[in-house]
């Protein structure tokens, strides 16, 4: 008997050439949508939203093209709450990656307990990743397309979720994807690389803010490291570390983001030499090679997706927080990403990246929200 798969399929070119890959490969293979929002234009808060109902039609289509049944399933209750803790977490002086919290709470969550509901074998997406199996463990891997590799927005996965994924998209290529979706006409063969953040337009994220918590952002002060009065900003959230464009003041140098207050409303710039860091706390662990970590540990440490993987050692500091020291200084270490662990091409484990000890209840207020 053939082993049923379902695939998350967005209407993009990815995954409809992971579902055609998984139909070649002998697989039983269901098609699911995810209904996440409204349409490509929110008339409120004027943000895009993904996969709409032009989304839905071109994944449709393709699947119908590869003769698989397909689903549409509305989880946009669920995307909200996403919507509203990227929101909150600007509101705490934190920069947050929604793409992580979407993996794990709808790709690997509600897609998984669909297919259980099925009782299908595993789930599928177009993630540039892999997993093999090791010793009776489930590693998470790099893909072979170092330049799509998106392993880092997969750390948070844990056993049972890797047990049941496959990534057909692991061992090929980008410019592979598009050639053989040209080969086979699918509907998405031409179909341009969605955004980084699906659910803001133009990657401003300022309206979506005022919108949903308009009534908590003020006016407040820029000050230098030591505590000068350098002038005004219209509201902290809309500010992160490393920024340097928008700050609308003129210093004579280049100035940067360097801490964001949420307490006291404060921004604080500082030159390019006040952004480079050679520590990071960060919790809210997962550990996927190893069960946990016992002693200081030698990795390469990711602080976010384009960033180049750096030698650290990563100390245990508790039972859920760790401390990372880089070889050398890194720059824009921010609050609200995800710091993620490699050996070579293998995910140790990750965290998210803690804000400084003056801000941590604010902070654990809303991840407990």
């Amino acid at each position: 008997m053939k082993k049923k798969v379902v695939i998350a399929m967005s209407g993009g070119v990815d995954s409809s050439v992971a579902a055609h890959i998984l139909v070649e490969q002998g697989y039983d293979v269901v098609g699911l949508f995810m209904r996440l929002g409204i349409d490509k234009l929110d008339t409120v808060t004027k943000t895009k939203v993904c996969c709409s109902l032009e989304d839905a039609n071109d994944a449709r289509i393709v699947a119908d093209q590869l003769g698989i049944p397909f689903h549409v399933l509305n989880f946009k209750e669920a995307f909200d709450r996403i919507i509203d803790v990227f929101c909150t977490e600007y509101l705490n002086g934190r920069t947050p990656n929604p793409c992580i919290m979407c993996n794990q709470e709808l790709k690997f969550g509600k897609l998984l307990a669909f297919a259980d509901m099925l009782n299908a074998d595993f789930i599928a997406t177009g993630h540039y990743a892999k997993v093999e199996e090791s010793h009776n463990r489930y590693l998470l891997k790099k893909g072979d397309d170092a330049r799509k590799d998106q392993s880092y927005v997969l750390f948070s996965l844990n056993q049972r979720q890797l047990s049941k994924t496959l990534f057909p998209l692991g061992t090929v290529t980008k410019e592979w994807v598009r050639k053989r979706a040209g080969e086979l006409n699918l509907k998405t063969k031409d179909k341009p690389e969605s955004q980084d953040i699906c659910f803001v337009l133009d990657n401003n994220y300022h309206s979506l803010l005022y919108e949903r918590y308009g009534s908590r952002i003020s006016p407040g002060e820029v000050k230098d490291r030591q505590g000068h009065l350098l002038g005004k900003h219209p509201g902290s959230p809309f500010f992160t570390i490393g920024q340097r464009k928008g700050l609308g003041i003129a210093l004579g140098t280049p100035h940067y983001v360097i801490d964001i207050d949420p307490r006291e409303n404060v921004v604080v710039l500082g030159t390019d030499d006040e952004l480079w860091e050679e520590e990071l706390t960060a919790t809210t662990l997962n550990w996927i090679s190893i069960d946990g970590l016992q002693s200081p540990t030698e990795v390469l440490a990711k602080i976010r997706y384009n960033h180049r993987p750096a030698p650290a050692v990563v100390y245990p500091e508790g039972t859920d927080t760790v401390r990372v020291v880089f070889k050398e200084p890194q720059r824009a270490i921010t609050p609200g990403q995800a710091v993620v662990f490699y050996h070579d091409d293998v995910v140790v484990g990750g965290g998210w990246i803690e804000r400084k000890a003056q801000a941590d209840d604010l902070c654990a207020e809303t991840k407990n929200s």
